[in-house]
């Protein structure tokens, strides 16, 4: 053991300072993010409003006017995609909530069905009753913890989209420095260029160039893969007739979001359910349905997003998971970047020159193991 640590004492203090300089960096981040929200709304704002802004300042509209139409755009796009969209999915939400556990009680009926016609055929073998008595009472018990379950994630994604009156104030206020900020952008950056060490000028065109720019394409492909699951999924259920077809799309582009999950999570469950009550048609189609869903999109993804972030799903779920458990909401902004950026430094070499490794251990180069 101390043969151990004589060897690489030095690997395991870098390795520990670059762990502690990331958790202080990631929980002053997660302060400073939770005293100014409103603030980092405003950029993101801002990064939305600013081309309208700039191309009408462009065409000779002074850019207070300019930033003022733009920000109204924006305000008219927001409002009316929020009370719209919001007005319909919440609505078909809480209906669906409702309607659970009368599919639940269908569900039961039909496996009670199923099982006594099931003691019916093996009446006359010699096979324990008591084991498919069990089988019921697991059964029934399984649909109706499941059925809590859905119910209880369905309302839940009802409050969330509902209480929101703290997220209304930081929103509105972010509009208002978004407004501010595209006024004064021109100002800003000629302090940050003029007042700037280059050392920091160095590090933020680093983190553009190999961190942000990565994000922002792989942010832009992924909604153009969820936009295209929502369309897929939307017009089908129109076409089969299903009822609630918006939010069952909306749902499914969400679940489409999160990573091991996916659209068959929602799919998978809702396909045995008709099976089983007898809807075999209508089961089959939504088979269909998610085999060209999930073939679209292992075709698609790779074209649209190609390798903009390299970095494995389960490297960044894992990271992120951390990172919300110690940090909340802002170490979950905050992770995809640091974790890319840590790979950008890996590939830059600047890992090998910061962390220390006893290279007698190793047959090759410890840095240009992939």
């Amino acid at each position: 053991m101390i043969s151990f640590y004589r060897k690489y004492y030095k690997t395991i203090f870098d390795m520990a300072l670059l762990v502690l300089t990331v958790y202080l960096f990631m929980f002053v981040f997660s302060h400073v993010y939770n005293i100014a929200k409103p603030i980092f709304i405003a950029f993101v704002i801002y990064l939305i409003n600013e081309p309208l802004a700039r191309f009408l300042n462009r065409r000779g509209l002074p850019k207070s006017i300019a930033a003022a139409i733009s920000t109204l755009v924006f305000v008219i796009v927001i409002l009316g995609v929020i009370v719209g969209t919001g007005a319909i999915f919440t609505t078909q939400i809480i209906w669906l909530a409702d309607k659970l556990p009368d599919y639940a009680v269908v569900l039961e009926k039909e496996i009670m069905n199923r099982t006594g016609q099931l003691q019916n055929l093996i009446g006359t073998l010699p096979v324990d009753l008591n084991l498919v008595e069990k089988a019921k009472e697991y059964s029934v018990d399984i649909i109706q913890k499941a059925t809590a379950l859905a119910r209880t994630f369905l309302i839940s994604l009802f409050g969330m989209l509902t209480s929101f009156s703290t997220f209304v104030v930081n929103f509105a206020i972010g509009i208002i420095l978004a407004y501010f900020l595209s006024i004064e952008i021109q100002s800003w950056k000629r302090i940050a260029s003029e007042k700037t060490p280059k050392t920091f000028k160095k590090a933020f065109q680093f983190l553009r160039e190999n961190v942000l720019l990565g994000i922002v394409t792989y942010i832009k492909a992924q909604a153009k893969l969820i936009g295209i699951t929502f369309v897929v999924i939307f017009i089908a259920l129109l076409a089969l007739g299903v009822g609630n077809a918006f939010s069952i799309a909306l749902l499914s582009a969400i679940f489409d979001v999160l990573p091991l999950l996916g659209v068959s999570t929602l799919f998978i469950p809702w396909i045995i359910y008709l099976l089983v009550v007898g809807q075999t048609s209508l089961a089959i189609w939504l088979a269909v349905l998610l085999a060209v869903v999930i073939g679209t999109r292992q075709i698609l993804e790779p074209k649209i997003t190609g390798d903009s972030l390299g970095v494995s799903a389960f490297t960044m779920l894992s990271f992120m998971i951390i990172s919300l458990k110690l940090f909340g909401v802002a170490g979950l902004i905050l992770s995809p970047v640091l974790i890319i950026l840590i790979k950008a430094l890996y590939e830059q070499g600047y890992l090998k020159k910061w962390i220390r490794m006893p290279a007698e251990e190793y047959e090759s180069d410890p840095a240009a193991i992939k």
